[in-house]
Formats: C-alpha cells, sequence, structure tokens
C-alpha cells in the first residue's frame, strides 16, 4: 500500500511543479517607485498604442495589464514600470 501512496504523492508534486512553470511571473528590474512613470500616464501611453485594457494592476516591479490586444486577441503583458518596455507578453483566443 505504501509504493502505491508514494507514487500517487510524486505525480500530485510533479503536477504541481509542472503547472507553477507555466505560469510564472515576469522578472522586471526593481527602480525606486519614484522613479516608475505614473500609473495613469502609464495607462495612457499602452492605451494609445492601441490597446485595450480591462485590468491594471501592479505586479512586483511590474506594470501588468489584462486586455485586448489592438488586432482584438486577449493578452496580457507585463512592462518595466519606468521604461514601459513590453518585459512579457501572453496572447490568448
Amino acid at each position: 500500500m505504501k509504493p502505491v501512496v508514494l507514487a500517487a504523492a510524486a505525480l500530485g508534486i510533479a503536477a504541481s511543479l509542472g503547472s507553477t512553470a507555466a505560469f510564472a511571473k515576469a522578472n522586471c528590474k526593481a527602480y525606486p517607485k519614484e522613479e516608475w512613470l505614473k500609473e495613469d500616464d502609464a495607462r495612457s501611453r499602452i492605451e494609445a498604442q492601441g490597446y485595450k485594457i480591462n485590468k491594471f494592476k501592479v505586479d512586483g516591479n511590474c506594470y501588468e495589464i489584462y486586455g485586448r490586444a489592438p488586432d482584438g486577441r486577449k493578452v496580457e503583458i507585463y512592462y518595466d514600470a519606468k521604461t514601459l518596455n513590453p518585459v512579457k507578453t501572453e496572447y490568448g483566443d
């Protein structure tokens, strides 16, 4: 009975590690908060590029948006909070 329980536990751990890697966060450079682009300015600049923002938030040292790309696809983008350069982009359906 013990080998079955151990095997099940090992599979559970492996599955959880695999799913964690799929949802890894972006690694934005850390700057003092006073050097960050203001959130309203960041939102305006992103929208000016044609993105529709459904959710805008701070995630660690990044600005993160959920919304629609100019071509209509769902998008999640992490931005450097000082330069507003995209650090990580994921598209959905």
